[in-house]
Parts: structure tokens; sequence; C-alpha cells
């Protein structure tokens, strides 16, 4: 039988060794990418702007025609192509309920949805639900009845109630409870997130 490898020890000395050449690798690789002139924008990797698809959908009333890459999430398109920042992106797994959106009316976690896969939908986010300047009833119960703190996750809050209030418009507070149930809220604001939804139905 052979005999089994002892495991390597790595003295304090060669750590320390190791670990300089690999931040002066990394000095150097920096410095090259400072060296380039001032201005000049980085050029896109090889095929990379073949790799592009068309994509055509609606979103917060209005089309739009954009040209989107084959792993493009919705939400991605949303925040970074058409500067819609209400959506947010916290855990990015499709399980907090940040990213809420409505697709045809239903609510989606947008950053579990390719934007191809949103290809002739209607979608509407957070901002969709505005007149103008002037808030939607449910942005209004929210501000109202403190159904936000930190608000990172209120936006998601918001359309997911929008949803459930589309589909049934007085709904009791365990009906609530569970169209709810999906948004996560790191500030345990579940309460007052609970009496903004039964009093922006009330407002109906």
């Amino acid at each position: 039988m052979k005999e089994k490898s002892k495991p390597r020890s790595i003295s304090r000395r060669k750590f320390l060794k190791d670990l300089g050449t690999g931040v002066a690798g990394s000095a150097v690789i920096i410095k090259s990418i400072h060296a380039s002139p001032q201005g000049e924008k980085p050029r896109a990797a090889a095929g990379h702007q073949k790799n592009r698809v068309p994509l055509s959908l609606t979103v917060n009333g209005k089309t739009v025609e954009v040209q989107v890459e084959s792993q493009t999430t919705l939400a991605e398109l949303l925040r970074n192509h058409l500067q819609l920042a209400g959506t947010k992106v916290v855990c990015n797994h499709g399980e907090c309920g940040a990213c809420t959106v409505l697709m045809n009316g239903k609510a989606v976690y947008s950053c579990h949805i390719l934007a191809l896969d949103a290809a002739g939908s209607e979608i509407v986010t957070v901002e969709g639900l505005l007149t103008g300047e002037k808030l939607h009833p449910i942005q209004e119960a929210f501000v109202e009845h403190d159904g936000l703190q930190c608000g990172f996750c209120t936006p998601g809050q918001i359309m997911s109630a929008q949803a459930l209030l589309l589909e049934n418009p007085h709904p009791t507070r365990d009906e609530v409870l569970v169209g709810m149930s999906g948004n996560l809220c790191r500030c345990a604001a579940y309460p007052n997130i609970i009496k903004s939804v039964l009093a922006a139905a009330e407002a109906k």
C-alpha cells in the first residue's frame, strides 16, 4: 500500500512571501489598468454585442424596446437599463420579495425572471403606481400607518399588496397574511404592513 501523504505545512515566512508576490502581481495589473489613456472607455469583450437580443415589453404603460443579453434578469433590465431603481435587489435568489413587480397583473420576483421571458408582457413597478407626483392609495397607506422602517423592502411589499388587492379588493386579515407571506421585512414591521394593506383596501 502506498503511504498516505502527509499534509503540507506552510511556514509563516513562506506565507508572507507568497502573499507579497500576490500583492506585487496585483499592483502590476492595477498599474497597467490605470495606465490607459484618460477618457478611453474599456473595450467590450469579444462577442459582447453579438449576444444581445432585441426585447419589447410594456413598462409602466410605455412600450420599451431594448437589446439585452440572454442572462439579463428582469430586475437588471428595470434597474440598469431603464433606471427604475425603485425595484430593489436584496437576496437575488427569489426568496425575500424586495424585487417584486407586477407582470400582467400578478406579483413576480423580478430577480428570478429573465428579461426575455417577460417579452410582450405588461410590467408595473412601484414608480408606475404614481400619478404624476401623487401617491397611490397603497403608498399613502404605508406612509400613514408606518408600514415602512428602513424602507428597503417597501417597494416589494407595496407591489405585493397591489397584486393582492387587484385579485381580492377587500381581503380579511388572514388573507392579507397569506397574500403578503412572500415578502420579508428585516425590520419586522409586519403588524404595520398588515394595517397598511387593510387601510388601503378600505380606501378603495
